[in-house]
């Protein structure tokens, strides 16, 4: 009996053992892990098929509209399983938060990871243009990316939208602009996209493809922030001192625009619309300024549920309830949503967005006659037909300039000849506001080339 006793004792023991050392083994394979991803932050190369040290997850995919907030880590990304959520949220020293992911999406989030921290300071250099452009409007948008480059002094990456047959078109033009005016720009085309199932609503809401603004928080998911302009905008002024805005943005800010009008006599929404709008007299978005993180990251207070919705979730039901009662499409979705959420809308002075409702009538932008005007807004076709000569004057004078001539001689001097001849209209007469910034972009530009050569 005692041999049995003896036997039955020493088998317990070796287990006990057996299961000592197991767990031993498994808390070192488990110290070598931390060890060799922290060692992959840090930047200390692995090697061998078992450097990443676990085990795969079953389909995983990204999930753009889940983000952190920027000021919270680094990453702001969220890997999403169907078993799982696994977040990778990195602070400022390096130091892993979490571990716990798959074998080849680790790999792929860490250098992702390492690549943002090293661009960042370089992407937020770029100031990123989105225009998007259909039908006949090629070259209408030639000469607003002209007006861009001329004035600017900061890298522009532009992101146009357009038809997939104009885009030949555009690379053909902006290849041929002169070699020393190419590292000022570089470009990304894209063709006109919409939600599947509903692509043809939005299409056809107010002009072709206008509504393809709405979703450019939705496509260009790795651009933090944008400015939307429409083909028939003229910069008179540096593209750098409004894009300098989104540093003005308080904490729920999260885009920027111009009010539609200054004088609510002849305000069109206070006027005649027939759904909510932003502040006394709307907002124009031929001019928009986007914090697209931001935009990502809201819940939108609306009057469809109770409860607050992401943008993505929000434009399709906002459409459906209000398609009878707009009249300027997705200007009027706009409109909606900020008049809702009215905290998150920063309003920069007309001077930036200035159309022929500023002066048709008379003067009514009186920043503008202070500081001059910094952006020409030439809408309902001005820059095509003689309603507005002076619009048409300026647009006419930055399209034939010719690249690295005197802007003194070959833009100003033929501009200032040909608004003489419109003093008839009320516009002509305030068309010294048109030339009064440009005087001052030009001398600024030709300052910052001599420097550069």
């Amino acid at each position: 009996m005692r041999c049995y006793l003896h036997a039955l004792l020493i088998c317990i023991l070796l287990a006990v053992f057996s299961s000592l050392y197991v767990l031993n083994q498994l808390a070192s394979s488990l110290d070598a892990q931390d060890e060799r991803t922290l060692g992959k932050l840090q930047g200390v190369p692995q090697s061998g098929r078992h450097a990443t040290g676990c085990n795969p997850l079953p389909v995983s995919h990204w999930n753009p509209y889940w983000r952190q907030p920027a000021d919270v880590c680094g990453v702001n990304c969220l890997l999403e399983s169907p078993h799982r959520y696994a977040q990778l949220c990195c602070s400022n020293d390096a130091s892993l938060l979490s571990l716990n992911h798959c074998d080849n999406h680790q790999s792929f989030l860490l250098q992702k990871h390492r690549e943002r921290l090293n661009t960042k300071t370089s992407k937020d250099e770029r100031m990123h243009l989105a225009v998007v452009a259909c039908g006949p409007r090629l070259e209408e948008t030639l000469v607003m990316l002209k007006s861009a480059v001329l004035f600017s002094t900061k890298l522009l990456h532009f992101h146009i939208f357009a038809e997939d047959h104009l885009h030949e078109s555009f690379k053909e033009a902006l290849d041929s602009w002169p070699a020393e005016v190419q590292p000022q720009f570089n470009t990304t085309a894209y063709p006109i996209t919409f939600p599947r199932d509903n692509a043809a609503e939005w299409r056809k809401l107010f002009k072709p493809c206008a509504s393809q603004r709405l979703f450019l928080p939705l496509i260009l998911k790795d651009v933090d922030s944008v400015l939307y302009v429409d083909t028939d905008i003229l910069f008179l002024n540096p593209v750098d001192e409004l894009w300098a805005l989104l540093s003005r943005f308080d904490a729920s800010q999260l885009a920027a625009m111009a009010p539609e009008h200054e004088e609510p006599r002849i305000g069109w929404y206070n006027r005649f619309a027939r759904h909510p709008y932003y502040g006394a007299t709307g907002v124009n978005s031929g001019v928009m300024l986007m914090n697209m993180t931001r935009i990502r990251e809201k819940r939108f207070k609306n009057d469809m549920t109770s409860v607050p919705l992401r943008w993505d979730e929000m434009l399709m039901p906002l459409l459906q309830k209000y398609k009878l009662n707009i009249t300027w499409g997705d200007q009027d979705l706009l409109n909606i949503i900020f008049h809702h959420n009215p905290e998150s809308l920063y309003v920069f002075p007309c001077l930036w967005n200035y159309r022929p409702d500023h002066c048709i009538y008379g003067s009514n932008c009186q920043p503008a006659e202070q500081e001059g005007v910094f952006i020409l807004h030439g809408n309902r076709g001005v820059y095509h037909d003689d309603k507005q000569p002076a619009f048409r004057a300026v647009y006419e004078a930055i399209q034939k300039y010719p690249f690295g001539e005197s802007m003194a001689r070959e833009l100003l001097l033929p501009l200032e000849a040909a608004l003489q001849t419109t003093t008839h209209t009320y516009c002509g007469r305030a068309s010294h506001l048109f030339t009064q910034r440009l005087q001052h972009s030009a001398r600024h530009s030709a300052h910052s080339h001599r420097q550069q050569r």
